[in-house]
């Protein structure tokens, strides 16, 4: 909020503090700036999931008040106080770079005249309403009679609940009830994999906590305010005890068994060729030790979810990644059939993976199930630092071999994971994290064993990289090892071993003739050999689940009012799959943009599009809107109008056919495509990073001004990765604190500059050829990092955060 004119973060201020003083918050800027803002915010790509926005508008009202005409240097220092999560703050100074000229020059507001075919700067559907904070995350959501809940989280990572007495807790006057697993009517168990459901909904009398995050009991109280006071008026009795701390300490014979069959949570062994051979007539050899921390996604909207009855059943408010698994989940809770819980997704204040997991949904829907009166349980910031799944910590070795001229010969690798205290996605995070160790290259010598370990720390799960951040980080570290014996530069030895269409990957697919991997080498050769101190890194990413896995997008394409409906249940976090939706309906219906409408995520009303996660929502749930919006094509093209095709609807879906992960087949297709990038990062004379260059093929591009920023924004967060973040923990307690994860500001990002490479000739394919671009845009930085400090003073940095930089020069605490 501005007080008096000036920017100030309006938690720090009660009413006392600014008495006669005047106050402005978003809704009290001019029309005028809420017009030039909106317009020069949608115009630039600024938006993504949209909740720092509105904060970022009002800073930039402060700045402009006092400098009219800001330098980017003065707009970087204006919006500094200010976090994103998403967008890596350079559409967002180039947004508030447009609003100041037009402000200064009067300028009439454009229109927009995009036809949002594929490839055009097309405004997304939501920016208007996210600049301005006029759309609806859950918190905004205010009901007649609403009881607010919260849980009491475990005082210990590990110990016996011996007693749970609420007594004094209920004479509260504002105790509604106190709820343990006991008023659970369904499966105590929740877990977002169907086959390993671990998770407590709360823990029990008698059994043994896991994690610090684990609830015990739940509180609903009359007012939000109360909570706290209700809460502390519980009597726990435990019976303390020694946490498991690590994958080391959880794989020990003598360790306490945290899942009652073992701390064991998921095991890979990939194996192709001969490793061992390989490496042992290979002319070099180097083998490294590297770890990678626990990391935090800190998405800007703390969890929130309301369950209201409906019915006989519940309807949930919620702001996740994937209604129909909060729907499965919830179902199985309280022993309904999944059509009993109906789910309606609100905006969604950023993901990253870590809304994939049940946080407050299930509780929220138990509350209001139970006693028949809607109930918001929303996290406080410190409550979802300690109990959303975080990116796995691993310790990982790695050896790799090369011939005299720096052919990649083979590689051995094995990976230990902290999955910490619950199954969440440590599995299939594990299996991408050894399916991506080698690498985009063209060697079939693999050996690669891989452990997810249970431990008492927070539970790990998805996080933008889905384990691939990790291994690549390690592989990309030990090849410009390599190309340092063999006496090339790092851009050679990738160059030579890249793959290309028709190449095998070290897993076995063959390569798809729309790779571009070498073209996005080439594409930033210049700047990596004019840099004079310069990292490189390339990289791939699958798009979608794949190794055999169920993986399917759907759409409802319908004729309402005379406008074509798009539903489908992608949850869009910020990556803007709603308006990637529009586009392929636009591309596919040749129709004016101002006749679609895509709605929101509801299990009553869209498809299940299964989870936004493995960069797949774009290539699948947008291949579905391609066809069932061509059968809508038809039907236009017969010459029948909207107006004649009123009500109708159009449903398609698409899967595609991948093979198990052990298949045993020549060249299986472990996933339905993959995206690949190159990246450069260039440090100046100080040892700080003066330049980004980026390359990436993802196909198709739909909009190229959102994929740039989801590259951006990727890319910070990556440069995070590798520098500043960290997670504090202390003996299995979170002392994390948002004000001390270490997150960029944009007064600390340099300039980024991304370009998009094609393989040559016509690729269409599945969705027009779009491949994902979200997780692939965090993955090559770090390494690029890393690589660019070795090649600055010759020193291998091989655990993250990477010391001994401008960034960091002391030893964080562990």
């Amino acid at each position: 909020m501005l007080i008096d004119g000036k920017a100030c973060k309006s938690c720090l201020f009660n009413l006392s503090k600014v008495e006669n003083k005047e106050i402005t918050t978003i809704e009290g800027i001019s029309s005028r700036q809420k017009d030039v803002f909106s317009y020069a915010f949608a115009k630039t790509g600024a938006v993504q999931c949209g909740y720092c926005i509105p904060g970022m508008v009002i800073s930039a009202v402060g700045l402009l008040k006092k400098k009219p005409e800001p330098s980017e240097k003065d707009i970087r220092k204006g919006i500094r106080g200010n976090i994103c999560r998403c967008t890596g703050y350079i559409k967002i100074i180039e947004a508030i770079q447009l609003a100041a000229q037009m402000l200064q020059k009067d300028t009439p507001i454009p229109d927009d005249n995009s036809n949002g075919h594929l490839g055009t700067d097309f405004h997304r559907l939501d920016a208007a309403e996210k600049t301005l904070g006029t759309g609806a995350y859950v918190d905004d959501i205010n009901l007649p009679n609403l009881l607010h809940a919260s849980a009491i989280r475990s005082a210990y990572p590990r110990a016996k609940v011996l007693k749970i007495d609420a007594t004094k807790a209920k004479e509260h006057p504002d105790c509604v009830a106190v709820f343990t697993a006991n008023d659970v009517p369904g499966n105590n168990k929740i877990g977002h994999l169907e086959f390993i459901s671990d998770w407590d909904v709360m823990i029990p009398e008698g059994e043994i906590t896991r994690y610090v995050g684990d609830a015990i009991a739940l509180v609903v109280a009359k007012n939000k305010d109360s909570l706290d006071q209700i809460k502390e008026q519980i009597d726990i009795t435990y019976e303390k005890l020694q946490p498991v701390l690590s994958a080391e300490a959880g794989l020990a014979e003598d360790a306490p068994n945290i899942h009652p069959k073992g701390n064991t949570l998921s095991y890979e062994h990939l194996i192709r060729g001969e490793a061992d051979e390989g490496l042992a007539n290979s002319k070099y050899v180097v083998s490294q030790h590297y770890s990678v921390p626990i990391n935090e996604h800190a998405f800007m909207e703390p969890e929130c979810a309301i369950g209201q009855p409906e019915k006989d059943g519940v309807l949930l408010w919620t702001a996740g990644q994937g209604i129909y698994d909060e729907q499965r989940e919830c179902a199985r809770m309280l022993g309904l059939a999944p059509e009993k819980v109906h789910v309606q997704a609100k905006l969604i204040g950023g993901g990253f993976g870590g809304k994939e997991d049940m946080s407050v949904q299930h509780h929220a829907a138990l509350a209001a199930y139970l006693l028949q009166q809607p109930v918001k349980v929303l996290l406080t910031r410190d409550e979802s630092l300690m109990i959303h799944p975080k990116r796995h910590g691993m310790e990982m070795d790695f050896t790799t071999g090369c011939d005299e001229e720096g052919n990649l010969t083979a590689m051995k690798a094995v990976i230990k994971a902290d999955t910490g205290a619950y199954a969440s996605l440590g599995g299939p995070v594990l299996q991408r994290a050894c399916t991506h160790a080698a690498g985009p290259y063209k060697y079939k010598n693999i050996d690669i064993e891989g452990f997810a370990v249970y431990t008492n720390n927070p539970p790990a799960g998805a996080f933008r990289g889905f384990g691939v951040s990790q291994s690549a980080f390690a592989i990309e570290n030990n090849i410009n090892l390599l190309a340092d014996k063999v006496g090339i530069s790092p851009w050679e030895i990738r160059y030579k071993n890249a793959v290309a269409a028709g190449d095998v990957l070290p897993n076995g697919q063959l390569v798809s003739s729309n790779c571009a991997l070498k073209e996005s080498l080439l594409e930033v050769k210049e700047t990596y050999e004019q840099a004079e101190h310069a990292g490189i890194s390339c990289f791939f990413k699958n798009s979608g689940i794949g190794v055999g896995l169920p993986d399917t997008g759907r759409c409802i394409v319908s004729v309402e009012d005379e406008k074509v409906h798009i539903r489908t249940s992608a949850a869009d976090i910020g990556q803007g799959i709603a308006t990637v939706a529009a586009q392929v309906a636009l591309e596919a219906l040749n129709l004016s943009p101002d006749l679609i409408v895509v709605e929101g995520s509801d299990t009553r009303r869209t498809p299940d599009s299964e989870t936004t996660t493995a960069s797949r929502q774009s290539l699948f749930t947008g291949e579905a809107v391609r066809r069932a919006a061509q059968k809508l094509r038809i039907d236009l093209d017969m010459g029948y109008l909207l107006s004649d095709l009123e009500g109708q609807e159009y449903y398609d879906e698409f899967s595609a056919k991948t093979d198990a992960l052990h298949s045993d087949k020549k060249n299986p297709v472990s996933h339905a495509g993959y995206g690949y990038c190159s990246e450069v990062v260039e440090l100046d004379e100080k040892g700080k990073i003066a330049n980004i260059v980026a390359a990436y093929d993802i196909g198709q591009v739909v909009n190229p001004r959102a994929a740039e920023g989801q590259i951006e924004g990727g890319v910070v967060m990556g440069m995070g990765y590798a520098l500043t973040e960290q997670f504090l923990m202390e003996d299995g307690y979170v002392k994390a604190r948002y004000t001390n994860l270490g997150l960029l500001d944009a007064s600390k990002v340099p300039p980024i500059k991304t370009t998009f490479v094609k393989a040559p000739g016509l690729h269409e394919g599945l969705a027009y050829g779009i491949k994902g671009v979200g997780e692939l845009a965090t993955i090559p930085t770090a390494p690029a990092i890393s690589g660019a400090y070795y090649a600055f003073d010759g020193n291998l940095r091989p655990t993250l955060p990477i010391e001994d930089t401008p960034y960091q020069k002391k030893k964080r605490k562990k």
